[in-house]
């Protein structure tokens, strides 16, 4: 273990002439490899001193180097008291001195290294390391869980997620269908997708997602499974606070996978409305690739569009780039969280793995009765966020938003198992029925 950290030290530090951090004086690199923390907090300053998109690489690639460094110097300094000290015992003997300011707790020394290394996965991408630290992860939770005795008595989580969801949609739910049902068709093959592209309305798919080891052999709806797949929970993952990000009061944390289960999902102490967490909109299958071993691209992402559909997708405002991959998102989540209605630039395959979502769509062509957002504060472009909240009391829609009213959808409610086609510039408005975990694929 500890030659295989030298070695990636060694590749942290033979910087090479094009790489992006010697634009990072000469100052801060000499220290890179005795003070990482102090660099982490001088490059974090710097991320947050430009907009997302011109952060100049050699800050982000400091962040992440010296939060890999930072861990690996926990990892040496502790890693002896995994074979010579019982969990929990402080490390004192056997350990690499060179770095023995730094010994702690094992729990809290894995814990501060695995945070090390999340954030900078979360804040940066790990630009140019991602291969690095997915190894340097997998090789400490093998060489943990390989060196320790297990406990006489596991404790594994209470049943499945399936055991908090409603056997039939009943009227726990609360859904109010307005609209027509979205169509439906099972086992449609991609040739059968191109042709019904040619129409471009949206489409419920059945029995496409069968063979994802994430609806049977390694299953998302298990608790204990996801646990280990995270270290134990140990992984930090960024999360909503709130119901809809449009709410008053709504906010964003970074909480360890284990305190996300068990604050929003596993307790049933709070109602809904007082305990709304959302794992939303995060490339945890970047973060954490063995899940996305769990899953597959479904084949429609590389279907051929048609030209007028093509033309459409390409004419939005500030229209993006040709995807060479589809993105991949996760969003997980209790009942009751809510994605507002919204539009996005890339066509959408949005796969229901666990759980139900109630979910209403609204052609562009009712884009003038659905009051888009503006330019708010800050210069932030919302005019991809309707103003309405979609399943608002009546009396509001009469008072504020009158033409809401007429504007025409269509909707479902997506069971487990099942996909659904958004084609890009459709309205949609999504609300979780149950505990859920989805995973949407855009692609142009």
């Amino acid at each position: 273990m500890l030659k295989f950290l030298d070695e990636l030290l060694e590749v942290i530090f033979k910087f090479d002439v094009e790489d992006s951090i010697t634009d990072c004086p000469a100052s801060v690199l000499a220290i890179l490899p005795t003070r990482p923390d102090p660099l982490i907090a001088l490059a974090h300053s710097k991320l947050h001193s430009y907009t997302f998109d011109s952060v100049p690489p050699c800050w982000r690639r400091l962040y992440t180097d010296a939060s890999i460094v930072k861990a690996i110097r926990l990892i040496k300094c502790n890693i002896a008291t995994i074979r010579e000290q019982p969990f929990g015992r402080k490390a004192v003997d056997n350990i690499d001195r060179s770095f023995s300011n730094e010994t702690m707790y094992e729990e809290e020394w894995l814990n501060e290294a695995l945070k090390a290394l999340d954030m900078a996965l979360i804040m940066t991408g790990a630009p140019g390391r991602e291969t690095l630290v997915e190894n340097l992860i997998s090789t400490l939770q093998q060489y943990v869980h390989g060196s320790q005795k297990p406990p006489k008595k596991r404790r594994k989580l209470e049943g499945n997620l399936g055991t908090f969801l409603p056997a039939k949609m009943d009227k726990r739910l609360g859904v109010s269908l307005i609209g027509d049902q979205i169509p439906s068709v099972a086992h449609l093959t991609l040739s059968g997708f191109e042709r019904h592209l040619k129409d471009g309305g949206p489409l419920v798919i059945q029995g496409a997602l069968t063979h994802w080891p994430a609806l049977q052999e390694r299953p998302w709806s298990d608790p204990t499974y996801l646990m280990d797949k995270t270290f134990g929970g140990r992984r930090l993952v960024p999360v909503e606070l709130g119901r809809s990000y449009t709410d008053t009061g709504w906010g964003q944390s970074i909480v360890t996978f284990k305190e996300f289960m068990e604050k929003y999902l596993l307790d049933r102490s709070k109602t809904e409305d007082q305990n709304i967490g959302y794992l939303a909109q995060h490339d945890l299958f970047a973060q954490i690739p063995s899940l996305r071993n769990d899953i597959s691209i479904p084949d429609f992402c590389y279907a051929t569009l048609p030209s007028q559909i093509a033309m459409q997708s390409g004419s939005q405002n500030d229209a993006p780039s040709q995807l060479e991959e589809p993105l991949l998102n996760a969003w997980f989540g209790p009942a009751g969280t809510v994605s507002p209605l919204h539009t996005d630039p890339y066509h959408n395959i949005l796969c229901q793995v666990v759980g139900k979502k109630y979910i209403r769509l609204y052609s562009p062509t009712e884009t003038d009765k659905l009051y888009p957002k503006g330019v708010e504060d800050g210069g932030i472009d919302m005019s991809n966020t309707s103003e309405v909240d979609a399943e608002a009391a009546s009396d509001i829609f009469d008072t504020k938003f009158p033409l809401f009213l007429e504007a025409k959808c269509v909707e479902t409610i997506l069971s487990e198992g099942e996909c659904l086609y958004i084609p890009v510039g459709w309205w949609h408005y999504v609300r979780s029925l149950t505990i859920s975990f989805s995973v949407s694929f855009w692609w142009n």
